[in-house]
């Protein structure tokens, strides 16, 4: 199905939809755009750039409490409580790239022994409005891992930018549902002209860089901690990386005690830290940011694509480059392994 729709008619969607549903949307703040829960009356940033925290935490949230333990009487069986969330998600306005990102949780918090039921309940209920990107950033790259700036993968509604308004494509039967409602209107042949916005934005990312070759090359590299320490020499290991990436899905566990009442919690976590796998008995198999920086690295390019199809755990946001401290490029330190001489 295609439509168009307006931009006032955009915010008036994100009213009608908030009713009903939790609604995201970017907002921008002291500088920088992030994801927050829409209120009338607030000011939507779909164009300036892109949000730097991707909108995975719709559907993998940064804290959720997974069960509470009640004891109303000391001598008393414990009641266990399942926390399973409740109600609707709808992500407005988030870009191809952050919409495809839950499509690597999929293979790993669904599968034939395991299923992670406040994932799989999340993902059932949150439906995406995507805005195709026109404007493709430095750092941005996404054709490279199988994507583009227009990418419908992921997304239920596909907004393209238009004059005043967007044509809107659906993707998926949830998205149809969303645009049969009156604010969406005939796009005539507008669709055309987003048709030639979105191959202008292709083109503008250039030639796409090959990565069939960087599974191999990185497992060639797994013992060469002199190309490790070389590549993680700017690292820092604040781990901005992880919890700004759309595709990072590490989680810790914890349980808040709170005397008759109790609380575990997940939360994710950063593979970048040093405590991330810092053992009981004091022994840390990756003891040095170079250890933790290959296996980030390794994980994404290699491992995962090596268990799932050849898919690369990396969506081509660009928000790991964009927001490291130091300058740490993901793509540069790949391209180093693939065109390493022995």
């Amino acid at each position: 199905m295609e439509k168009f729709i307006t931009k006032d008619n955009l915010y008036r969607l994100a009213e009608e939809l908030a009713a009903t549903c939790r609604v995201l949307a970017p907002v921008a703040d002291c500088g920088t755009v992030t994801f927050r829960r829409f209120q009338p009356g607030m000011v939507l940033d779909l164009h300036s750039r892109m949000a730097a925290v991707s909108p995975k935490a719709a559907t993998f949230p940064q804290t959720e409490t997974l069960l509470v333990v009640k004891r109303e009487i000391p001598e008393k069986k414990p009641e266990i409580i399942e926390t399973l969330p409740e109600g609707k998600n709808v992500v407005l306005g988030c870009r191809p790239c952050g919409a495809r990102g839950k499509l690597i949780f999929d293979p790993v918090y669904e599968t034939d022994k395991i299923k992670d039921p406040y994932y799989l309940q999340r993902r059932r209920n949150t439906v995406f409005i995507s805005l195709a990107c026109d404007r493709p950033e430095t750092t941005c790259f996404c054709h490279s891992v199988g994507s583009g700036p227009a990418d419908p993968s992921g997304s239920d509604v596909l907004l393209t930018l238009v004059g005043e308004g967007y044509v809107a494509r659906s993707v998926t039967p949830e998205g149809e549902e969303i645009m049969k409602l009156a604010l969406f209107s005939d796009a005539g042949d507008k669709g055309k002209e987003a048709d030639a916005k979105n191959a202008k934005a292709r083109e503008m990312m250039g030639e796409a860089h090959d990565y069939a070759s960087a599974p191999a090359k990185l497992l060639a590299r797994f013992d060469d901690m002199d190309f490790w320490l070389a590549q993680s020499a700017k690292c820092i290991s604040c781990g901005a990386c992880t919890y700004m990436c759309p595709t990072c899905y590490c989680f810790n566990i914890t349980d808040d005690d709170l005397g008759l009442s109790s609380q575990r919690i997940r939360t994710w976590d950063n593979c970048m830290s040093h405590t991330f796998t810092l053992e009981g008995s004091g022994h840390n198999p990756r003891s040095t940011k170079a250890h933790r920086l290959k296996n980030r690295v390794g994980h994404k390019f290699s491992y995962y694509p090596d268990l799932h199809k050849g898919v690369i755990a990396c969506c081509g946001c660009g928000r790991c480059i964009k927001q490291c401290p130091t300058g740490v490029d993901i793509r540069q330190i790949v391209k180093a392994a693939q065109e390493y001489a022995e």
